[in-house]
């Protein structure tokens, strides 16, 4: 069943005509170099940039859903993850259940599942980065939203926060959301079902990562020469 779809969604030089589409039940990652494009696709799908073209989800004009469903439909996890208010961790992860209007359901089972039930009652601000950042991925995760749209969710967190947050969307995807998170870590497309590649606001490669990541795309997008040699594997005990 088609999940989310996207037809020639511009936002001025930044974004060009993107054509794409996910499947419900789909971890996938957009990619790409610095200034690819990769935060104004996540923000145009989200609606959180004026933008031309079209945004589906299973066939509904995205624009056109109503705010507060709108919020119970899409989840949205920003690359930044400043504080500005002494909120503590709870109440920030509770503003996830919002439109729902149901503030304490499932609160409590997704700080447990990030690993934030130690930090429930302190402040936001207190935090360190990775610290935050899983913060705003809870708050994502407690609307229970089928589509995640996720910025960098790993770019600030050590090695077993960054598996525990790919085995995060792996599980969400097996259970038939649409989880689509950008990522710089060529490593990490092996968990991937879908990847999107951009270059200079334009959608280079759809698919499958075996069959996009050619050695002769990862050397015209990314400037780099790829080859397969062992290297280390980390994976979760």
């Amino acid at each position: 069943m088609m999940g989310i779809e996207a037809s020639g969604l511009s936002v001025g030089e930044r974004l060009k005509g993107v054509d794409m589409e996910l499947p419900k039940g789909c971890l996938a990652a957009v990619m790409g170099p610095n200034g690819a494009g990769k935060s104004t696709l996540l923000q145009a799908l989200a609606g959180l940039l004026p933008a031309k073209g079209s945004v589906r989800w299973q066939g509904q004009d995205l624009r056109k859903i109503p705010i507060l469903d709108r919020g119970r439909l899409l989840a949205w996890l920003p690359q930044e993850t400043r504080a500005e208010f002494a909120f503590p961790v709870r109440d920030v992860v509770a503003q996830g259940r919002y439109a729902w209007q149901d503030e304490d359901l499932g609160v409590d089972r997704v700080l447990e599942r990030l690993d934030l039930c130690h930090l429930a009652h302190r402040a936001v601000t207190c935090l360190s980065g990775g610290e935050r950042q899983r913060v705003f991925l809870a708050r994502a995760l407690a609307t229970e939203a089928p589509l995640q749209l996720w910025d960098e969710p790993v770019s600030q967190l050590d090695a077993r926060h960054a598996l525990e947050v790919l085995r995060l969307g792996r599980q969400l995807a097996d259970q038939g959301s649409t989880v689509l998170m950008s990522v710089h870590d060529l490593r990490l497309v092996r968990f991937m079902d879908h990847v999107l590649v951009l270059k200079h606001g334009e959608l280079r490669a759809s698919g499958a990562p075996d069959q996009v990541f050619t050695p002769e795309l990862i050397l015209e997008v990314f400037g780099v020469q790829a080859r397969w040699e062992q290297a280390m594997v980390l994976e979760l005990p």
